[in-house]
């Protein structure tokens, strides 16, 4: 079993929330693939964005699944991407919002990730819906 693990990582503490997510994957015995592990950061030429695009493109079409990250007051434009992406080649998708800067963040999400994901609200919730995942293969 495979996940894209989508989110923002444009710093430290998004790329360190993202390899946490990994960590409980990695728990239950589940592949990954982090963008800016695997692929690496930082694009220095059209030829290496390129290289990004399609390589994050294929681990998408690759994945079984993809845990998206939606903090912020709106979804990272590239998580939305992926989001869109994954979801178009039938692939399930848990997204996790427990960004707390935001009150009401259920009615903050934008109604083509609420309906396209399985959203939850915090860490433990997340990791009780990947540990059901790894047992069904699916999202109930």
């Amino acid at each position: 079993m495979k996940c894209y693990i989508a989110g923002p990582l444009f710093t430290e503490g998004d790329r360190w929330y993202l390899e946490r997510i990994d960590k409980v994957c990695a728990d239950l015995n589940i592949n990954t693939y982090l963008p800016h592990r695997d692929a690496g950061l930082c694009p220095s030429s059209e030829s290496d964005t390129k290289r990004f695009f399609h390589t994050d493109y294929q681990n998408i079409i690759d994945s079984d699944f993809m845990i998206a990250v939606l903090h912020g007051t709106d979804v990272d434009s590239g998580t939305a991407w992926e989001i869109g992406c994954a979801y178009a080649n039938g692939k399930e998708i848990i997204s996790i919002a427990e960004d707390i800067r935001i009150a009401g963040i259920e009615a903050n999400i934008n109604l083509m990730i609420s309906n396209s994901t399985k959203v939850v609200y915090t860490f433990a919730d997340m990791k009780k819906l990947l540990e059901q995942y790894s047992v069904n293969g699916r999202l109930k």
